[in-house]
Parts: structure tokens; C-alpha cells; sequence
């Protein structure tokens, strides 16, 4: 059975997150395992508060499902503190994990920030070279690699300095940008650009998680990084135009609109 591990926060609300992750792996035909770095208190409105998870349970939880289970992929999602960031760094390389995605989360869809300050610096020095994506948002971009982004080829400069830090392959999402939903693949030796047309009413919560547990998805059962791409931004763009209001907030994804 083709096997995927998530590291991420859980979204109380089910829409992001750990809670999106698996559903996803779901809809992908893998089997999902699940880590949990931090638990927040979340609903469709915004963010009310964040409580980690000590490090030392975040390794445990590491050592449980890796020395059982044969991982196809990595998918990393929220990562609250510098402590946590090493600790699943030095995990994910002990256990010679493949198949690296990580969604940097750095602020939520309301704009709270989900990581602490000096944390970022850890997970450029860190965790950023050991992945084999990184798949930031238009702000992640431009907070990592310091550079503004307002269009297709700022995009590109920017992926090219995200590369620098280590990475195998860059995809930044441009869905926040005013014109179409453009991503960019930067993988050094060229770039790959889907376009989409933004879908009427479709700015749903846990977006990023599920492209990026897509994305790790494809490559677990033997996609190449830009095939794993196309059929991301395809499902994401599926869910998203079937998204369903649970709340007085953002819309929820529909992971499953393949099936019902």
C-alpha cells in the first residue's frame, strides 16, 4: 500500500490541516499517517489560539510511525516553533526519508501568523534543504526570499532564490495575485507554468494544505514533480469549485467531489 506521512498542525474546524491532509490521501487512493505539531483552537472565521506540541512528543510520534511504516512521501504543513523544526529535520533524515513536500504555513487564510519569528530562520537553515518541494503562497514567497512578488515573473525570481536555499524543486502559488491562478515550477533546469482561471466565489479555507498534500500524494505513487504538479492544481481547482459553506467564514474545501 502506497503510504503517506503528514506533519502538520491540527485545523479544529476539519477544513485545514491534518484534517484536510488526510482527506486528500484519501481522495488520492493512499494511506495517510498523521504527526501533529501543534493543536489550534480554528473555526471557517479566523484563528483563535495555537497550543503546541512539545518537541520531545513531536519525536516520539516521528519514531512510532517511521520505524513501522514505509513512507512514499512527506507531506510537512505547520510548523510552530525552532525546536520542532529541528527535531523532524534530523527525524525525516535518520530514517532517509523521500518524497519531501513541505507547505510552509506562515500566516493563515486570515492572517494570523502560525509560526513563531525566530523559527523561520530554522527552517531555512534546516528543513528547506532536506525537501525535495517547497510549496509556498505569494506571501510565504516573498517572506522567505525577501524579494516582492506581483506578478508571473517576480514569481520566477523569487522560486530562483528559494531553489538557492537547498531545495530540489520550488512551486510558488500566485492565487493571491489579482489576475488568473498562475504557479510556477522551478526545478533549475526550467520552469513550468499552469495557469487557471480563478474560480467565481472560490477562496476556500485549507487551500495550501491540500495542494501540498496532493502534490506529495502524486509523488508517492510514482509521478514525476511536474506531472504531481499538473494533477495537484487540478484537484485543488476541483475542490475548490465545489467548496461547501459549514460555517459563517471561508468556504470548505470538498476533498471528496470526485466521489459523491
Amino acid at each position: 500500500m502506497v503510504t503517506v506521512l503528514t506533519i502538520a498542525g491540527s485545523d479544529s474546524s476539519g477544513g485545514a490541516g491534518i484534517q484536510a491532509d488526510l482527506k486528500t490521501f484519501s481522495a488520492f487512493g493512499v494511506y495517510g499517517a498523521a504527526v501533529i505539531t501543534a493543536l489550534t483552537a480554528q473555526n471557517t472565521v479566523g484563528v483563535q489560539d495555537v497550543m503546541e506540541v512539545k518537541e520531545d512528543f513531536v519525536e516520539k510520534q516521528l519514531d512510532s510511525v517511521l520505524s513501522d511504516l514505509e513512507m512514499n512521501a512527506v507531506k510537512i504543513g505547520m510548523v510552530f516553533k525552532k525546536e520542532t523544526i529541528k527535531v523532524i529535520a534530523e527525524k525525516l533524515i535518520e530514517y532517509n526519508t523521500k518524497n519531501i513536500v513541505l507547505d510552509p504555513v506562515i500566516f493563515s487564510k486570515s492572517g494570523n501568523s502560525l509560526i513563531e519569528d525566530d523559527a523561520v530562520l530554522i527552517l531555512k537553515e534546516k528543513l528547506i534543504p532536506i525537501c525535495d518541494v517547497i510549496t509556498p503562497n505569494v506571501y510565504e514567497a516573498e517572506s522567505l526570499s525577501g524579494f516582492s512578488i506581483r506578478n508571473t515573473e517576480d514569481m520566477k525570481k523569487a522560486s530562483e532564490i528559494l531553489y538557492s536555499l537547498g531545495c530540489k524543486a520550488v512551486i510558488i502559488k500566485g492565487g493571491h495575485l489579482q489576475s488568473d491562478a498562475v504557479d510556477v515550477l522551478y526545478d533549475c533546469k526550467e520552469f513550468k507554468i499552469l495557469k487557471g482561471k480563478k474560480i467565481s466565489g472560490g477562496n476556500p479555507h485549507g487551500t495550501g494544505c491540500t495542494f501540498s498534500s496532493a502534490l506529495a500524494a502524486g509523488l508517492a505513487l510514482g509521478l514525476s514533480t511536474g506531472d504531481a504538479f499538473q494533477r495537484a492544481k487540478e484537484y485543488v481547482a476541483g475542490a475548490i469549485k465545489n467548496s461547501i459553506a459549514v460555517g459563517e467564514g471561508f468556504n470548505v474545501m470538498n476533498h471528496m467531489y470526485k466521489f459523491f
